[in-house]
């Protein structure tokens, strides 16, 4: 006796917009990066684009992962056939029609970024309102009562270096407290011993 297979009844869904589902499935997306944009062909494919402007859209199929085995059978042919290790194959490397672009985005990621690290308001001004008070004495700061989190003198002094390290806060603390010349004469009394 034969098991009959039992079919779900195929309905229409009304709640889904086909055009646009097709539409989306079809799209390649917005390129959001401008080099790469400028250089896109849209007659081309994706992978197509990408491999003339010598980038890869699967890092998997170009940098692949050694696998034991097949390694294990090369050298086994190798001993098999002495010629073939004698002789080198020379592999052609072809070089992309739009290898600028990748040079650029090399270059770009090669540049130096400006620090957008900034501490909150708050904490700013509970390490501004400690600074004053105590100066550099951090376990007097440990015991401060407006250190509500219990922080060790440590992570004070963690959260302090941070906060001299952004220099667009920093400098604005030094400037309101007239220290910003004061600093410049301290340096310059250390370069002299």
């Amino acid at each position: 006796m034969k098991v009959k297979k039992q079919h779900r009844k195929k309905k229409y869904l009304h709640k889904l917009n086909r055009r646009r589902m097709n539409r989306k499935q079809k799209s390649t997306g917005n390129v959001q990066c401008s080099i790469v944009k400028e250089a896109w062909n849209n007659k081309k494919t994706s992978a197509r684009n990408l491999r003339e402007m010598g980038l890869v859209s699967d890092p998997n199929k170009t940098i692949k992962i050694p696998n034991f085995k097949q390694t294990q059978i090369q050298r086994a042919k190798q001993m098999v056939n002495q010629i073939d290790s004698d002789e080198e194959v020379e592999t052609v490397v072809r070089l992309p029609p739009k290898k600028e672009v990748a040079e650029k985005l090399e270059k770009q990621a090669k540049a130096p970024r400006k620090r957008k690290f900034m501490l909150p308001k708050g904490q700013v001004e509970f390490i501004t309102y400690l600074l004053d008070k105590y100066g550099n004495d951090y376990k007097a700061m440990e015991r401060d009562k407006k250190n509500y989190y219990q922080e060790t003198w440590k992570q004070l002094r963690s959260k302090i270096k941070t906060f001299m390290g952004i220099p667009a806060q920093y400098s604005v603390y030094l400037q309101e407290r007239g220290m910003l010349d004061k600093e410049l004469d301290e340096d310059e009394l250390k370069n002299k011993q």
